[in-house]
């Protein structure tokens, strides 16, 4: 897909279809697009409408979107099967600066659907190894069931320190990671702010508590990047829906250094 072709929606045939949880899914584009991790891409399907959906990925040879069902354009979308194609335009906005952090250990905090655009960050660390010192990954999801990535999940824990939390099991099911929220693990590990960046996406409450803790761990403003996604409905800009204290979402973000969206709101 060519850059100049970025406002023009593009048929993308999807390769692979994958049910993460009861309400959302992963489907892979036979799309070769050139992105940041944290970018994000405008799906439609004619007649019905269009949704901004993050990436997911971090690859050349294809392009891997995580959906949750929360309206008619998603909903259709998960109708759709492997062979099946729909309309694709973009990368649209500013992902996680990867070439600033370079020579500096990652902290990756996410929280529900919010850790899709982080597991780019995972796969772009993952081919550039060298570039980055350790990586920590706390996640967190509602219960056992909500879980996105499993699959992915085993080769983190091989080659990541991960901590995964869950708010409750009402089932009692098994699962590698401990109840509770994730902020909680956060504040329980013992790690301070030298040579380390922290990237965040999740619900803005969860934002502003892990800010807090990464405060009192010593970070300071310019150190934290969280992904601040909004509902985006023109991805350039045009349309103001994504406005927040000034800023578009969509054309300024959704990935800010923390001190440049600081009033983030809480809903």
């Amino acid at each position: 897909m060519a850059k100049d072709n970025i406002y023009v929606p593009t048929p993308a045939k999807i390769i692979d279809y994958v049910i993460e949880s009861g309400d959302t899914f992963s489907i892979k584009l036979d799309v070769k697009m050139e992105h940041d991790p944290g970018q994000f891409v405008m799906c439609s399907i004619p007649g019905i409408g269009e949704s901004a959906i993050s990436i997911c990925s971090f690859s050349r040879d294809y392009l891997e979107l995580n959906i949750r069902e929360v309206g008619n354009v998603t909903n259709a979308i998960s109708r759709l099967k492997k062979d099946d194609s729909l309309l694709i335009r973009g990368p649209y906005g500013h992902g996680y600066p990867m070439d600033d952090f370079k020579d500096n250990s990652i902290v990756i905090i996410g929280g529900g659907s919010g850790v899709a655009p982080l597991k780019g960050i995972i796969e772009y660390v993952d081919t550039r190894r060298s570039d980055f010192k350790y990586i920590d990954i706390f996640i967190g999801y509602r219960t056992p069931e909500d879980i996105l990535f499993k699959k992915q999940l085993k080769s983190w824990k091989t080659n990541h320190k991960v901590h995964l939390s869950v708010d409750k099991n009402p089932n009692k099911t098994k699962f590698d990671g401990k109840v509770g929220f994730v902020t909680e693990l956060l504040k329980q590990s013992d790690f301070d702010n030298k040579g380390r960046i922290a990237v965040i996406c999740g619900p803005p409450i969860m934002i502003k508590f892990v800010v807090g803790i990464l405060k009192d761990k010593g970070f300071n403003e310019d150190q934290i990047f969280v992904s601040a996604e909004r509902m985006m409905q023109c991805g350039v800009g045009f349309c103001g829906h994504c406005m927040i204290n000034g800023k578009y979402c969509c054309k300024d973000g959704p990935v800010f250094r923390y001190d440049e969206i600081k009033d983030l709101p809480e809903k």
